[in-house]
């Protein structure tokens, strides 16, 4: 199994080349398999410049146990969900503009796409209780009990959350969501939908297009094309991010 540290800088930079970054936020993390807390992105860095020495092991209170760069701020969002969610082995906060634009909508993902047949109704969370950052273990809590048993959280005037069993599924949960609410909102420009999956066809859909096999190509993708060199914001757009 790769170590943690190698699955963060992995991830990081499948992140970066998918043009989810901002310049030095955004954050990805992967459980400690000895259960001292998570393994994240260092802070002041971005998702393309992590390597193994910018990836620092957190506690659940906040400390810096091993690595030697400063933990994210906004920590409690990872540790939160992993101790919610025994479940979870990675987590991924960003904030592109796509995400904050469709959260401030109020509405929901409607199954237009292939990416949106993730999070059609109730499987997408919405956090309202604050729209700044997530710093406190409070705020970490109400989040993952926000995210309840979903694999993504829209936090409007701020971005979105999403979680998955490992890296590569948390990830691509990231790169999808981003894209079905961009899709929407190319769609709303227009006028609106005017024709979706239907709820069997959303429902056969998951299984089809989304497999587990299909998640680790996707992922394995990105993660060749980081190591290619290969740019991010493949459709010319300017890449997002978080903090």
């Amino acid at each position: 199994m790769t170590d943690p540290r190698t699955q963060v800088v992995q991830a990081s930079r499948a992140l970066a080349v998918a043009g989810l970054g901002d310049m030095v936020w955004g954050h990805v993390s992967v459980r400690d398999p000895e259960g001292r807390g998570v393994w994240m992105k260092a802070s002041g860095w971005g998702f393309e410049e992590i390597d193994y020495e910018k990836v620092v092991l957190v506690s659940p209170a906040g400390i810096v146990l091993d690595g030697a760069g400063r933990r994210h701020l906004e920590y409690p969002i990872h540790t939160a969900i992993m101790a919610a969610r025994p479940d979870i082995g990675s987590v991924v906060h960003t904030h592109a503009p796509a995400l904050s634009a469709f959260a401030s909508l109020n509405c929901d993902i409607r199954p237009i796409s292939h990416d949106g047949v993730l999070f059609t109704g109730s499987r997408l969370s919405r956090f309202t209780e604050t729209g700044a950052l997530i710093d406190t273990r409070d705020l970490g809590d109400a989040l993952a009990t926000s995210l309840g048993e979903n694999a993504a959280v829209l936090i409007p005037n701020h971005g979105a959350v999403t979680a998955g069993t490992d890296a590569a599924t948390a990830v691509m949960y990231s790169v999808l969501l981003e894209r079905a609410c961009r899709t929407q909102l190319m769609s709303l420009s227009a006028g609106g939908p005017k024709t979706w999956s239907s709820e069997s066809e959303t429902e056969f859909k998951r299984g089809q297009v989304w497999s587990p096999t299909q998640i680790r190509a996707g992922y394995d993708f990105l993660v060749r094309s980081a190591e290619q060199g290969i740019g991010a914001a493949r459709s010319g757009e300017p890449a997002g991010g978080s903090r």
